[in-house]
């Protein structure tokens, strides 16, 4: 009652509102859910190594002074195959493209720690900004402290940018120094040159020093060590619009304004973004009340966290046919929150895997979920899952 109070109030804006709608999009499972939370600095998105854990868009608001930033964290870009082979909605087709088109700017997510997918942007990706080019768009390279060499990083922004990032050119230098016996690790530094205009207000997004985190050390396991390294930009054309038949060569997007390097899971650099995001609000109506953190309803969340949860414990492609039904939703004698929730799976097999050996994985299960969702809701849960075929 009280979030569906917030929801439907009129928004108890400042005088001079500014507001900044950011739709994060990437292949699935590259971390947009985690980012999120950390930028809302609570956990109300599920988050799962398994892929296609959001299912739907929803909205998170972060209100800080006179700004408010509008988060549509997205499901991950998908194509139809792989959306039948998941059993999922339409809506995972959809709700990317629809969160796009109410965005004034898009956050592009890409998991560098994955050698197979790191190197490109997928298919479904270009085409999501080739459809929107007049979005401002922001490369976000997630999982670098997974990164053990570092220089990496310097070619995959080359490849991911097309080796242009806001309009001007990108020349990468780098100097390599053969020193087997030093056991030092310097900092790695990656530079932008930008436009004097913008240099004023530019925050520290190309750069990566020692001090700022600890996955910035150059890796010492090689006999090379990083002595300078940098990117410098130079004049070229203003962004064009792309058909079909370019995107079919193109293996990143030539019209990112900035590029960001961060460690999500960990919190490394999220600062540095948010900071970024803030400045970048326009001036404009508030969309939400300041009190509200997510469009979501509280039932949601909590099927959401559930379901992370049988997605974590549950093997390949069987949590995706598990139908969840809340039975109870009340408040207890002293405040505490009493929910009942039976899970439908379709195969007995799936249901024992379910259960588990004297009722391990579900009382695990059930246990997890309820202390996530203690520290969502700020009170007293008590959770009893129950497990039952599909009639």
């Amino acid at each position: 009652e009280e979030q569906d109070r917030l929801l439907q109030n009129q928004p108890d804006q400042p005088q001079n509102p500014k507001v900044l709608r950011i739709a994060i999009i990437g292949a699935p499972n590259a971390g947009k859910s985690t980012l999120s939370n950390q930028l809302l600095g609570r956990k109300v998105f599920p988050v799962s190594r398994k892929v296609h854990t959001t299912r739907c868009k929803a909205r998170g608001v972060v209100t800080y002074e006179d700004t408010q930033l509008i988060i549509l964290d997205t499901p991950g870009l998908t194509s139809p195959f792989k959306a039948k082979r998941h059993k999922l909605d339409e809506a995972m087709l959809t709700d990317p493209w629809d969160s796009m088109k109410h965005a004034d700017l898009v956050l592009v997510l890409v998991d560098v720690s994955d050698h197979w997918t790191r190197n490109c942007l997928s298919k479904e990706v270009l085409r999501c900004l080739s459809e929107f080019p007049e979005i401002p768009s922001v490369l976000v390279l997630n999982k670098v402290d997974l990164l053990k060499k570092k220089f990496i990083l310097l070619e995959l922004v080359t490849e991911l940018t097309e080796g242009i990032v806001n309009g001007r050119k990108l020349e990468v230098r780098s100097a390599f120094e053969r020193n087997s016996s030093s056991s030092a690790k310097p900092p790695l530094q990656i530079t932008q040159a930008s436009p004097p205009e913008n240099r004023a207000r530019e925050p520290r997004c190309l750069q990566e020093t020692g001090q700022a985190q600890e996955g910035c050390s150059s890796d010492n396991s090689g006999d090379t060590r990083a002595s300078e390294s940098s990117l410098v930009t130079e004049e070229a054309q203003g962004p064009k619009r792309y058909g079909p038949r370019d995107l079919k060569n193109m293996k990143g997007w030539p019209c990112f304004q900035e590029i960001f390097m961060l460690a999500a899971l960990r919190g490394e650099e999220v600062d540095t973004l948010k900071r970024y995001l803030l400045m970048q609000a326009k001036p404009g109506p508030w969309e939400f009340h300041s009190e509200v953190l997510t469009s979501q309803s509280p039932q949601e969340i909590c099927d959401n966290i559930i379901r992370e949860k049988v997605l974590e414990y549950l093997p390949q492609e069987v949590p995706y046919g598990v139908t969840q039904v809340t039975e109870m939703w009340e408040e207890g004698p002293s405040g505490e929150l009493l929910i009942v929730q039976n899970l439908l799976v379709p195969r007995k097999s799936h249901m024992m895997m379910l259960i588990g050996r004297g009722g391990k994985v579900i009382s695990r299960i059930a246990q997890e979920a309820g202390q996530d969702l203690m520290n969502v809701f700020l009170c007293d849960v008590r959770l009893k899952l129950k497990v039952d075929m599909k009639s």
